[in-house]
């Protein structure tokens, strides 16, 4: 089956916004409208919708997997850290690197 370019004009933010989204979603954003525009002919409608999830939707997802995991670990006897206790195992693991580098 042979190809053609179609090429339009859009707002630069716009443009933007979709490949955004289209490199969330897995696709190039050619791709994306290959796939849109086949359903449209198919469906002979504009068949689907497609989404990104919400922000504050992937926050409290995030939020909800690091509660599992404080949980988790809970369980396993493992207690939370503080930050300072965080930052002080850092600064002892790159001192010690450090000395077993040379300083580099």
């Amino acid at each position: 089956m042979s190809q053609t370019a179609i090429s339009f004009r859009v707002d630069n933010e716009l443009k933007q916004g979709f490949d955004s989204l289209c490199n969330e979603f897995g696709l190039s954003n050619s791709a994306a409208l290959t796939i849109f525009m086949k359903a449209v002919v198919r469906e002979r409608k504009i068949p689907f919708e497609i989404k990104a999830d919400p922000l504050d939707e992937t926050r409290l997802k995030a939020m909800k997997a690091v509660e599992h995991m404080r949980e988790d670990a809970a369980r396993a006897g493992i207690q939370d850290m503080s930050l300072e206790e965080i930052n002080a195992i850092i600064k002892e693991t790159r001192d010690e690197r450090r000395k077993n580098t040379g300083g580099n």
